[in-house]
């Protein structure tokens, strides 16, 4: 067995296994290629005995190439979940990993952009596209995020069968997981209105959004889009196409939502996930508060 061998096994349990997502297995397989090139493992039991300390000099040597706190912490998290794999490979009782605490990560506030600002970054991608079906397409994929919660990879997983989208849509998210949320006309229209300028055919379980030259839609290409518009626009760099999703919760929650429907609808694994967007709810609202409070206003003038 060679240190391919442990990878493609690797890999299969990640996507058919636990079925992660393209993005987070490149980053696992990636994690663990490093730690079995700087052990020189060539079988589970090899890598069943990296103990802490290894672990430990490990990370201290990527640390030194220059990975910041929150990649240390990834990377960690991945190499974790491949050496309690080796240990079950390697028939070991106890599939610990080593114990081995990470950097300490601070989590920052989701920021969300306003209402109009999510519709005009929409428009603004649209006029400023170089042909108006990618125009359109664009700006239904940025709607799909804001007026339906999804993540860029989950709107772009669309296929032609889905046309055309009623008032709700089942979507598959990470992990599998699988939940169903509605459709404002708005979003229909959009996504509507680049199904019939598309000048690929759209069937069966074709891509539903395409590129350029027909392939699937890249996620890159959005989020170049939407760094465009955003400059015009004057909006900060914050202002992203997963800004939008963030968005989405927070003006639902604004609004009344409860949280167990918002973690519904964004098809969150966990109620603690879905709970930050209260912090950003707080904050927005001590924002306004601070604002337009005329008492406020005074205290800053005496």
């Amino acid at each position: 067995m060679s240190a391919s061998d442990l990878l493609e096994t690797w890999q299969a349990e990640l996507t058919q296994g636990r079925r992660r997502s393209p993005h987070t297995v490149r980053a696992y397989l990636a994690a663990a290629a490093r730690l079995l090139a700087s052990e020189a493992a060539e079988n589970w039991g090899d890598v069943a005995r990296i103990d802490a300390p290894a672990l430990r000099l490990h990370m201290a040597r990527r640390r030194a190439e220059g990975i910041g706190n929150v990649s240390a912490a990834r990377e960690l998290s991945a190499l974790k979940a491949f050496l309690t794999f080796a240990r079950s490979q390697a028939g070991i009782a106890d599939a610990a990993p080593p114990r081995l605490r990470g950097p300490r990560v601070k989590k920052g506030l989701p920021r969300p952009v306003t209402p109009d600002d999510a519709i005009n970054v929409a428009a603004m991608v649209e006029a400023n596209a170089a042909e108006g079906w990618i125009g359109a397409r664009d700006r239904a994929v940025l709607l799909l995020m804001y007026g339906a919660g999804m993540r860029i990879a989950e709107a772009l997983s669309l296929t032609a069968a889905d046309l055309p989208l009623g008032e709700r849509i089942a979507i598959t998210g990470k992990g599998g997981k699988q939940r169903v949320v509605p459709l404002i006309p708005l979003v229909r229209e959009a996504v509507g209105d680049y199904a019939r300028q598309c000048p690929w055919p759209l069937s069966g379980q074709t891509p539903l959004f395409r590129g350029a030259k027909g392939g699937p839609l890249s996620p890159g290409m959005v989020q170049k889009a939407m760094a465009q518009a955003r400059t015009v626009l004057g909006l900060p760099a914050s202002a992203t196409p997963h800004a939008l999703r963030h968005s989405f919760a927070t003006h639902l929650l604004g609004a009344g939502a409860d949280l167990r429907s918002l973690q519904e609808l964004l098809g969150h694994a966990s109620l603690g996930s879905t709970q930050i967007y209260t912090r950003v709810d707080a904050a927005t609202l001590l924002d306004t508060y601070r604002n337009a409070h005329p008492r406020e206003q005074a205290g800053e003038q005496d």
